[in-house]
């Protein structure tokens, strides 16, 4: 009896911290061609801001609303950042965004500008293609996404959907 007990409990929590775990379903986008996104695209990134303050400001945000931290490094010269950028303003997508994530942009310039972001969370060596998004968990500062880093680098070629999936396997 307490054999059977202990396995229904066991399978209780199993199940529940699946639940908890398990990544929130990406909506469905309504386009499936970027040539769909409303022009001109954004220019998401401000090269005057500062980006240790802005990354903290959006770190203590999703520490307070329970949400993950999702930093965005780019340029606005980047055709992939901006797609990246207006496929996150979709009417269909951003209150799924905003649900989940607290965003934050970070210019990089050409690879040659606010480093210590990435650095900070361990990606010492020059970023292998930008975006590259950092999903970090505010409240250990932990990456992640570790190894995925620059999966959006090449945005373009993974159609609306798809870019939308791959922001909600981050999701908790």
């Amino acid at each position: 009896m307490f054999a059977r007990l202990a396995l229904t409990a066991f399978a209780a929590v199993t199940l529940a911290h699946a639940a908890v775990a398990a990544p929130a379903p990406a909506p469905p986008v309504g386009i499936t061609s970027f040539a769909q996104l409303k022009t001109p695209l954004p220019y998401p990134y401000d090269e005057k801001a500062n980006a240790d303050q802005a990354v903290a400001a959006a770190k203590a945000r999703a520490r307070a609303e329970h949400k993950l931290l999702f930093i965005d490094l780019g340029g606005n010269w980047c055709p992939d950042c901006r797609i990246l950028a207006g496929t996150m303003e979709l009417p269909s997508l951003k209150p799924f965004v905003e649900a989940h994530y607290v965003v934050v942009t970070v210019d990089v310039g050409r690879f040659d500008k606010n480093l210590q972001i990435p650095a900070h969370y361990g990606i010492k060596k020059r970023l292998e293609g930008v975006p590259s998004v950092l999903v970090v968990d505010p409240v250990s500062d932990r990456l992640l996404d570790e190894g995925h880093t620059a999966a959006l680098s090449d945005a373009r070629s993974m159609g609306p959907q798809a870019l939308a999936d791959w922001l909600a396997q981050w999701t908790r």
